[in-house]
């Protein structure tokens, strides 16, 4: 009788003990289980932060390379291509107004006595433009630079603008407005005149020049 109550009491001990044992297992599991869910979370967390720096500095990247459209126009036709360009890029658009403007008598161009004419005549004439409010220098890397072509020429006006300016580090691309004359010596003598950026071949429209044309244009320019 001794020996089966013995027997029964070691069984009993056995039994209390596997049970214990599974306890303990069981409050284990129970603590690392959220352990891991809080380190999954904080690492989804590390690598929002991350990939949001990233976009941020990407974006900060790109904003550093905007364009910019400059034109000067006396009557309006340069401003009409200047305003197209502007838009199939999303440039900056801006236009150089001179401190005197110029009127139908001054753009005489049978009259060797007009203003247009004086100036065209004489290559060291600057004429002022109006304070320009962009910062130029430091905010643009693209510049598409328009203007009519007077006598063949580029108005005086623009050597005045393009002789203020440091352009190292810009690629500058010249457009001009012309019924005929081409864009050639006009853009050779600007580049000259400056002595500082990376200068493109430019095009020369008329006045009636459609969107696809501008756009064509651009294409061929390969842009980054």
């Amino acid at each position: 009788m001794k020996k089966i109550i013995s027997m029964l009491l070691i069984s009993a001990f056995t039994v209390l003990g596997l049970v214990g044992c599974a306890e303990v297992s069981s409050d284990k599991e129970t603590v690392n289980t959220p352990t891991t869910e809080i380190s999954v979370a904080e690492t989804s967390g590390v690598t929002d932060e991350i990939e949001t720096s990233d976009i941020k500095d990407t974006v900060d990247e790109s904003s550093d390379k905007k364009m910019l459209v400059i034109y000067f126009s006396a009557t309006g036709t340069t401003k009409g291509i200047a305003e197209k360009i502007a838009s199939v890029t999303g440039a900056d658009l801006y236009e150089i107004k001179p401190k005197e403007p110029y009127t139908d008598e001054d753009l005489n161009y049978n009259d060797d006595g007009s203003r247009a004419t004086k100036e065209q005549n004489n290559k060291d004439v600057r004429p002022e433009y109006e304070d320009i409010e962009l910062d130029i220098e430091n905010d643009y890397s693209t510049i598409f630079l328009g203007y009519p072509i007077w006598w063949g020429e580029e108005p005086r006006i623009i050597d005045t603008f393009v002789e203020s300016y440091n352009f190292d580090g810009k690629t500058i691309i010249p457009f001009c407005t012309s019924g005929s004359s081409s864009i050639e010596k006009s853009s050779s003598n600007i580049s000259e005149k400056t002595g500082t950026g990376n200068w493109l071949s430019g095009n020369r429209f008329s006045g009636s020049a459609t969107d696809d044309e501008i756009k064509n244009w651009l294409t061929g320019l390969e842009l980054e």
